[in-house]
């Protein structure tokens, strides 16, 4: 049975953060919408990949028509996507070489917002256990991840693409240093304590802040945090009241819902006498009321915002990314002449299956008849000579056929294995 390589997704290209943020699969139910995705008839294996950035489901499916259409409406039906009209139009597929091309692009940095940043392969390889421990995961999958992991590697180790490489939160802090002359004489305020809001924490600190509060929901994890970077923990409850001392607000908590809406900075604003507030969103759903920014002295960007200063980033580094692109190219080969060899393994086990039942019927036949009369010996003399027989008749055609997936021209000789050995029904 063929088996196809499938990715159906949006990313930062091709969606606004509030059409991503209602397609994102929260990790509590990530699990159940894995099984319920297996569930379907045109699915075999499958991973969700959900970040900030990209919502990607990655399937192996033996139709992909039908897989696809399948794929779309599990996106569309998310809970939170509820009402998204227009889902299709910012959606692109990916199937065999080009899904496999892009995923260990994605693994290498080469698709992300801000190319070499070093958090996407963590992200994957998350995804990946969770599907696997949800069961979803099979052959093909476990091996284009594993894959995608060791070309991330080599990416990293043969080429400069990470040497000037930034994440999204030390692009978010040099933002606010375009904003602010000096950020050595600001009071930064983080809402979420995570790994993200750590990675904030440790540029702001390298930025020359001193003056940082931390909250999150969890008290022990921000008095850890703040400990680590010389700031003080607030409780998560008590932090509207601190938010009038901070220059900077940066918002990364997966919380559901809105952190700090309009009013609430307007009245804020007005208590600090208008001095001007910078808010950096990097939560996913969004943590801040985009309506934030419509006010006088109040500076907000969110994820999308920062593609400018990506980009500059990528300046100076095209050759790394030819490099890098090459080794993806590489990878890319090699991973499909194994996927290829799968597809000749039950070609090729028919083939020795059925010569060996010749052998047997026919050594039987003559044992019982003209060769009865042989030693015992003699006849395990002749079924090695017989088996060797066999052995050497399929040495050539499974070579050929082996050095012809090489060739990008499988198909045509596994077909013709199979007329010219009657072996359609095996």
């Amino acid at each position: 049975m063929e088996r196809e390589i499938i990715i159906v997704g949006l990313n930062h290209r091709t969606a606004p953060v509030e059409v991503r943020e209602k397609v994102a699969f929260d990790s509590s139910v990530l699990g159940g919408s894995l099984r319920r995705l297996c569930s379907l008839p045109s699915i075999q294996e499958s991973v969700i990949l959900s970040t900030c950035n990209r919502v990607e489901v990655v399937v192996v499916a033996a139709d992909e028509q039908t897989a696809v259409r399948d794929i779309k409406n599990f996106l569309a039906e998310q809970e939170c996507a509820q009402g998204l009209g227009g889902l299709d139009r910012h959606l692109y597929v990916h199937s065999a070489e080009a899904a496999v091309r892009h995923l260990f692009r994605v693994a290498a940095s080469l698709d992300s917002m801000v190319v070499g940043e070093p958090q996407i392969l963590g992200q994957i390889k998350h995804y990946y256990v969770a599907a696997h421990e949800a069961g979803a995961v099979g052959t093909i999958l476990h091996r284009l991840f594993h894959r995608s992991f060791s070309v991330a590697k080599r990416v990293r180790t043969e080429t400069g693409i990470a040497s000037r490489a930034v994440s999204v939160s030390s692009v978010a802090v040099d933002r606010a240093r375009r904003i602010f002359e000096r950020l050595e004489e600001k009071t930064v305020m983080l809402i979420g304590a995570g790994k993200m809001g750590a990675l904030v924490a440790r540029h702001l600190q390298r930025s020359g802040v001193s003056s940082l509060m931390v909250t999150n929901r969890t008290f022990e994890r921000a008095v850890e945090v703040a400990g680590q970077f010389r700031g003080n923990p607030i409780r998560f409850e008590e932090y509207p009241r601190y938010l009038k001392l901070a220059d900077l607000v940066v918002g990364c908590t997966a919380s559901p819902e809105v952190l700090l809406r309009r009013e609430a900075v307007e009245q804020i604003l007005k208590e600090r006498k208008q001095k001007p507030m910078f808010f950096i969103d990097l939560g996913d759903p969004r943590n801040f009321d985009p309506a934030v920014h419509e006010l006088d002295n109040a500076y907000l960007y969110n994820i999308d915002d920062l593609e400018g200063v990506a980009r500059e980033n990528l300046k100076g580094r095209v050759g790394e990314v030819h490099k890098a692109e090459e080794i993806v190219g590489e990878e890319v080969t090699a991973f499909l002449h194994w996927l290829g060899s799968l597809e000749q393994v039950p070609t090729i086990v028919a083939l020795r299956q059925k010569l060996e039942e010749i052998r047997k019927r026919e050594l039987e036949k003559s044992l019982g008849t003209s060769l009865k009369e042989l030693s015992e010996r003699e006849r395990q003399a002749l079924e090695d000579m017989t088996s060797a027989m066999i052995s050497k008749i399929l040495h050539s055609p499974i070579t050929h056929l082996k050095r012809q997936s090489e060739e990008q021209d499988e198909a045509r000789y596994v077909d013709a294995l199979k007329k010219l050995f009657d072996l359609e029904e095996k």
